[in-house]
């Protein structure tokens, strides 16, 4: 097992055009931290990557597009691998055990607590040596660790989540308890949980990437690519012995948070208005819908009117940074896809856009605006469900059920996952939504977005 040092679950684009490429630098100095890639669910990636000997075409897309080739991931573990994984995660040479799994891979409730009644971990407490979560299996790497008197590998959540170290470590402990309560302890005091928030547009693999990279000569079935832009900011309590990621470009904080929040609210809220809006308008991709004045007018005072003063004061520039990001949305090499980001509302609408509602609230500012593309959002689901088209999501059947009622608003407001009672109830939130699903669903979002 001697050269991998790091333990990924969830090996998608994101995290291979990301995360490996700042460990496929660092291993140019310091050989010890390659990846031994884990897939829990589809054995795709993983196959693929073994075939390819871990290498694969990471392109970046700018003005002019570049290739290169990464070789961080070492290993490779697929469903049905058990054993393997088991034993990758009890390795001394093992520091880092990060993860991009999506929101919904985390197992959490709507208040940001392990779900106790969530299937996965109803299964995996009924049988805490075979886990099929996430949690499950740090959970057990852990207690391995702790039984064969080995330090405790540092769990790094690289998804977009608000507090994701700090949600994390507390669903494992919490995990942890209901089977060993010496053993949640012994986390709870041995083991850290970074906050991270990691930043770079990373479209899904198309025909035109694969196109391209054949035209390089390239033999290659799973190159992934990303806009030039790249962040990763990790909090600095990394343990001793723990990779030197500031090395490889890697941004070390003691507060994550401000960054956090940032990319959160002012990126990912931009990407999800823009996608729901956008979609209803009949655009396809990012890019193509910033081409689009009233949208991209729409999204940019939303961002900065509405978004911003929630965020303030920062130690960042906000202004100077939603200016960037617009800028990176009009990049028309990046072929983002619109139905792409639209995936998982249920699970995104809290932290990229509900949060900045609900501070607006308490400030006594209006919603208005606010609540434009969560009524989207509604009508995008409605219009799947009464066409009969897929919905990607975790609760894809009821939403399906919802969106074929007459009153979908008000049936998508009552889903508890997403929408706490302070906004779903009686007030000025829920009148504005339901008010500008009305006016989309009769007049198109066209208009509306001309009179905010």
């Amino acid at each position: 097992m001697s050269g991998v040092g790091i333990v990924h679950f969830g090996p998608g684009a994101f995290h291979r055009a990301h995360q490996a490429d700042y460990v496929d630098r660092l291993l140019a100095g310091d050989p010890r931290w390659g990846i031994a890639a884990v897939s829990l669910r589809s054995p795709g990636t993983i196959e693929a990557l073994r075939r390819q000997k871990g290498r694969y075409t990471l392109a970046i897309l700018d003005s002019e597009p570049c290739l290169r080739t990464l070789a961080a991931h070492r290993a490779f573990h697929g469903p049905g691998d058990a054993a393997g994984v088991r034993a990758r995660l009890a390795d001394p040479a093992v520091r880092i055990v990060s993860s991009t799994v999506t929101e919904k891979g985390y197992c959490l409730a709507a208040d940001g607590t392990l779900d106790m009644g969530h299937g996965d971990v109803v299964r995996d407490l009924a049988d805490p040596e075979h886990p099929i979560s996430l949690v499950g299996w740090l959970a057990l790497g852990l207690a391995d660790r702790r039984a064969a008197g080995l330090p405790a590998f540092t769990p790094l959540c690289c998804d977009n989540m608000v507090a994701n170290g700090r949600k994390l470590r507390a669903a494992v402990i919490a995990f942890a308890g209901r089977i060993d309560p010496e053993l949640a302890a012994w986390i709870g005091g041995e083991a850290v949980f970074p906050d991270t928030m990691v930043d770079s547009i990373t479209p899904a693999t198309d025909s035109r990437l694969l196109a391209l990279v054949r035209e390089r000569g390239l033999d290659d079935s799973i190159p992934v690519s990303r806009e030039a832009y790249s962040e990763w900011v990790v909090e600095d309590v990394l343990p001793p012995g723990s990779p030197d990621l500031a090395a490889a470009g890697a941004t070390l904080a003691a507060d994550v948070g401000a960054w956090e929040k940032a990319k959160l609210r002012l990126l990912n809220g931009a990407h999800s208005s823009l996608a729901y809006l956008g979609l209803l308008l009949g655009h396809e991709t990012v890019a193509e819908a910033m081409a689009d004045s009233d949208l991209a007018g729409f999204v940019e005072r939303l961002v900065r009117e509405d978004v911003i003063p929630s965020l303030t004061p920062s130690p960042l520039d906000l202004q100077a940074y939603a200016g960037e990001i617009l800028e990176r949305f009009r990049n028309p090499a990046i072929g983002h896809r619109l139905s792409q980001i639209a995936w998982d509302g249920t699970q995104k609408l809290p932290y990229r856009l509900l949060d900045t509602v609900a501070d607006a609230l308490a400030a006594g500012r209006g919603v208005a605006r606010l609540a434009v593309p969560v009524a989207a959002w509604m009508l995008f689901v409605e219009r799947q469900a009464r066409a009969g088209a897929e919905i990607v999501d975790p609760l894809a059947p009821r939403l399906a059920e919802i969106g074929r009622e007459a009153n979908a608003a008000e049936g998508l407001l009552a889903l508890g996952e997403v929408f706490p009672p302070s906004l779903a109830g009686p007030g000025a939130f829920r009148s504005a939504v339901l008010a500008a699903a009305a006016r989309m669903r009769a007049n198109g979002p066209r208009t509306l977005l001309a009179n905010h």
